[in-house]
């Protein structure tokens, strides 16, 4: 059947009509994808993919002879949105690992001058900033007046932070 009737008729809304269009088409576009993502499995769902957004917007041709032309433009399209997506998803995944490893390190550097500060002042930290636990609950943990709790809190925190300085810690 020649390809304007297939159009026509497509935009009146024959399914089967269509099919034979996207068949007509299916290698092409294929080929596009695969040139342009790389991977076959991927260019199998681009085809899926554009084959859903060309019926939804048949409608939209106004000349049969840009059917071909219009259909690779909406595989190009979204071959590049792919593209992006994926460049997207590889920054944030770099940018996510060196955020892990700064993490890592800085809980590395937290931990041993824990270690070396007063097991008391030590005790306050972790259960308030490790157990996200009130002043008020600490003092009834360690039966302490909360005046005390606040003062090993603050002695305990300048001391971590002499030991960050001191070895040229990571601290914001």
């Amino acid at each position: 059947m020649d390809v304007e009737k297939l159009i026509k008729k497509a935009k009146k809304g024959d399914d089967a009509s269509f099919y034979e269009l996207m068949q007509l088409h299916k290698e092409r576009l294929l080929r596009i994808a695969i040139s342009y993502l790389r991977n076959e499995g991927e260019a199998l769902e681009a085809l899926q993919e554009v084959t859903v957004r060309a019926y939804c917007s048949i409608k939209k041709v106004k000349h049969a002879t840009y059917f071909s032309t219009w259909l690779i433009r909406i595989m190009i399209n979204y071959c590049h949105d792919q593209s992006r997506k994926r460049k997207r998803n590889a920054d944030s995944s770099v940018i996510d690992q060196l955020v892990e490893t700064v993490d890592y390190n800085r809980s590395l550097e937290i931990e041993e001058a824990l270690q070396r500060i007063d097991s008391r002042c030590r005790e306050v930290i972790i259960l308030k900033y490790y157990h996200d636990l009130k002043i008020k609950d600490i003092a009834e943990i360690l039966e302490s007046p909360e005046s005390t709790i606040k003062t090993w809190l603050y002695k305990g925190l300048q001391a971590l932070r002499d030991q960050l300085d001191e070895r040229g810690g990571l601290h914001a």
